[in-house]
């Protein structure tokens, strides 16, 4: 197994494993005004997933796939709103979001195409890295997210259901 699908296999699975069971309104607790919610944090993932694929397939996102490409920045690098409300975020949402991103990511990732390598594209934070950079960065960002629910789960107000 390549370092980058270890790594983004175990990240991916212990996020969506956070995910389980939680409600609408714990999807949408919000810990301060200028934090995500736990839904629009794996929103936000499935986004980059969905946004860096996308790029390095060299295809452009429409309709709601164009929405979810949005989440990888807006409302969370930038100050535009989250392109989704917390109405749409539902357990049933998330979860098919992030399965849609897992069945485009993953077998990608289980054997990079050589000619991906050196595609060139923008990174949610703004510079422009090749088809490496994408695998590492995908390789954590679930990871770096599932550590932040872990603080929104345990804050003081959180709902319990």
């Amino acid at each position: 197994m390549s370092a980058p699908l270890a790594a983004w296999s175990l990240s991916r699975s212990r996020f969506e494993d956070s995910l389980q069971g939680l409600s609408h309104a714990q999807l949408n607790y919000r810990l301060h005004s200028k934090a995500l919610t736990i839904g629009e944090m794996a929103l936000h993932v499935a986004g980059v997933e969905f946004w860096f694929m996308s790029q390095l397939h060299g295809k452009s996102p429409e309709g709601e796939d164009a929405r979810l490409a949005k989440a990888a920045t807006d409302g969370a690098v930038n100050d535009k709103p989250f392109p989704f409300s917390t109405d749409e975020i539902t357990p049933e949402f998330v979860t098919e979001c992030m399965a849609k991103t897992r069945s485009i990511v993953a077998p990608v990732i289980e054997s990079i195409p050589e000619e991906l390598r050196s595609v060139e594209i923008t990174s949610a934070l703004g510079p422009i890295i090749n088809g490496d950079g994408v695998f590492a960065r995908l390789s954590f960002h679930a990871a770096y997210h599932h550590g932040q629910i872990y603080l929104v789960l345990n804050a003081p107000d959180f709902p319990a259901a």
